[in-house]
């Protein structure tokens, strides 16, 4: 299983945005200049993730994007199912209920609902601030004179 590079992208352009957050709305410029992604690109996972209600958007000179809620609000997953969709396994599980004939005797059923719970419970186990907080203990200090 691989995630999309939009997944990827979207990722790092949120936590561009948490660890700037308090710089305002931020466009698509600046934040393409920093993860070094296509502004076009952007666009194409912006929409998406304003859509889902992640980020909120402002137009005008002094616009961009900013996060629709508090840092510590978001999980990884969040990000991911707003660009992905539904992130099941397998695609038996991507309803509920399951509407596999073979359910109710599959011999790898429960295997994959471990995998799939695993999987989400992961995704799930952190914050984009927590992911922040981390990067930024991680940055090189500076010893300028």
């Amino acid at each position: 299983m691989k995630f999309s590079t939009k997944s990827r992208y979207a990722l790092r352009m949120m936590l561009d945005l948490v660890i700037n957050v308090n710089d305002g709305f931020i466009s698509l410029k600046d934040i393409s200049r920093r993860q070094e992604i296509s502004i076009k690109y952007l666009e194409q996972i912006v929409m998406q993730l304003t859509r889902s209600g992640l980020l909120r958007s402002s137009r005008g000179p002094q616009g961009g994007y900013k996060l629709a809620r508090n840092p510590s609000e978001y999980t990884p997953g969040d990000v991911i199912r707003a660009i992905e969709g539904n992130i099941a396994v397998v695609v038996c599980l991507e309803n509920e209920p399951n509407h596999c004939h073979r359910s109710s005797f599959c011999t790898t059923l429960e295997f994959w609902k471990g995998l799939n719970e695993t999987l989400a419970t992961y995704l799930d186990s952190t914050t984009l601030s927590a992911m922040a907080d981390d990067y930024r203990q991680n940055l090189p200090l500076d010893y300028s004179i």
